[in-house]
């Protein structure tokens, strides 16, 4: 009988006061249904857990919590309170090796755009020059739109062979500083590439160029009865080619994986003009080297990628979400196991926060409510499935969500009741924070990465051998040397500058 109230009141069905179950304030509108079960009680105060981290390390985590290890992010999406920067703190001199933009190089554009398509307006280029937290500023003085390859192509000629810096910008929606200038680059934004080219409605293999925003994309796919596999909280502003230059990961990258493995193809230009025509779409061709994988993930760095062959998923019928609360993190980490094992291919979404997270985003975040208003737990997940068969799919989630609270692995927890919820849900997921270099040398040291989701960019270009070998490194650097060996392609980010000089 427990578990038939319980499954009930899952369902958004009113349970007597005698049941104990005590519903939560709602988020918006309508409640979300809380997962409380009869005779199991809530764990209040602190709980000790296995993750221990450092002393030092535990008490800077209690005001700034790392975004990239907690892969969270804030998005344009939300309203949500920014932090302005003047300007980020750069201890790297501009190289000598470049040369100064000149009117001869600006007619040359004109006469290769048109004048509509070489920005030097000051409002369009102050927009430009700062990365969307306004923590990075350069002081570029020329913006330029291209239009298709063999515009890109011909700009990377004039640049390689003038020794222009350039710098690749799509959405300009990172958090590293990655997408802006560092000094005086040329801008190249892909913004005016944004033509879908083809979709192969039997194997879903969609063909784009690189700047499609990837909101956009996914409006067109869900239209086709396909889905991006990639979802990121600035959706509505990031684009695909800079989404591949970052391989970003995004928030169903545990139901489908990085991009490394559903990108088919790319088409690049090289930093001297050349097209590598890699845009395959056979999911299996062992014909040579994969050069795609060098592309994917290298910020622009080694070339510019100017269309993609995606692979996409089949658009499924039913989403359930639930908001969940754990007394430690070793209860997180059973609880992703005991996902697997149950929910299996259902699992699209598996996102963790702990205390400090969720308070930064109580405090910072327009709109945002507490889902647990009466009681403060130190650990959050937030799961999401996704099936064909919505009664059964939902059941089967509330089944396992009673199991798990029943073992004492989830303390609380809601259930979204419709779409709204939902975007609460994953507005109370987006948050915002700062790296330190302790949380660096911490990570190292527990083979993590120090860079999730973002890439390295400027903010961590220095800080790649927390993560990766000295020999690791250097092979970097000569294929860098090797594709770009003017260095004008994003220069002074992803690998230090000591390496390439």
């Amino acid at each position: 009988m427990a578990r038939r109230r319980a499954s009930q009141f899952l369902a958004g069905y009113c349970c007597s006061q005698s049941h104990s179950l005590v519903r939560r304030p709602p988020l918006c509108s309508q409640e979300p249904a809380s997962i409380s079960a009869p005779g199991l009680p809530h764990t209040h105060g602190k709980a000790t857990s296995m993750f221990k981290p450092p002393s030092k390390l535990y008490r800077k985590l209690n005001s700034q919590t790392s975004c990239d290890i907690m892969q969270v992010h804030y998005s344009r999406t939300y309203g949500i309170h920014q932090r302005s920067f003047t300007s980020a703190a750069i201890n790297i001199q501009r190289s000598p090796s470049f040369s100064k933009l000149n009117s001869d190089d600006i007619g040359y554009f004109k006469s290769m755009l048109g004048d509509k398509n070489v920005v030097q307006d000051e409002d369009r280029l102050s927009a430009a020059n700062v990365d969307w937290m306004r923590k990075y500023k350069g002081s570029s003085q020329l913006l330029l739109l291209p239009r298709n390859t063999e515009e890109v192509s011909k700009i990377l000629h004039h640049c390689n062979s003038r020794h222009l810096a350039i710098v690749p910008q799509g959405g300009n929606t990172g958090l590293v500083g990655g997408s802006v200038p560092v000094y005086d680059e040329v801008i190249i934004s892909l913004a005016s590439m944004d033509q879908i080219i083809s979709l192969d409605k039997v194997n879903g293999i969609l063909i784009c160029e690189a700047g499609c925003i990837l909101e956009n994309l996914n409006s067109f796919l869900a239209n086709e009865g396909f889905i991006m596999p990639l979802d990121l909280g600035a959706k509505g502003s990031c684009q695909i080619g800079g989404n591949v230059s970052t391989n970003a990961g995004g928030l169903h990258f545990i139901r489908y994986g990085s991009l490394h493995g559903n990108i088919l193809g790319l088409e690049v230009v090289l930093a001297d003009g050349t097209v590598l025509d890699m845009l395959g779409t056979l999911r299996k061709d062992n014909t040579g080297y994969d050069l795609k994988h060098l592309f994917i993930g290298s910020e622009g760095s080694l070339g510019i990628v100017t269309k993609v062959s995606i692979l996409t998923p089949p658009k499924l019928l039913s989403t359930n979400l639930a908001l969940l609360a754990c007394k430690d993190f070793l209860s997180c980490q059973k609880l992703l196991l005991e996902a697997k094992r149950e929910l299996g291919e259902a699992i699209s979404a598996f996102e963790f926060m702990d205390s400090d997270a969720m308070d930064m985003v109580l405090a910072h975040m327009d709109g945002a409510r507490n889902p647990f208003p009466s009681s403060s737990y130190n650990f959050y997940v937030l799961i999401e499935t996704t099936g064909s068969d919505e009664s059964y799919d939902k059941a089967k989630l509330e089944a396992f969500l009673l199991r798990s609270m029943e073992g004492g692995l989830i303390s609380d927890g809601a259930i979204a009741q419709d779409i709204n919820q939902a975007s609460s849900f994953w507005q109370i997921r987006e948050i915002l924070a700062q790296i330190e270099p302790f949380v660096y040398e911490w990570t190292s040291t527990h083979r993590g990465s120090i860079s999730a989701e973002h890439g390295l960019g400027l903010m961590k270009a220095d800080k790649i051998h927390y993560s990766k070998s000295p020999e690791t490194v250097q092979l970097m650097a000569s294929i860098k040397k090797l594709l770009d060996p003017s260095g004008i392609l994003n220069p002074y980010k992803v690998l230090p500058q000591s390496m390439l000089q």
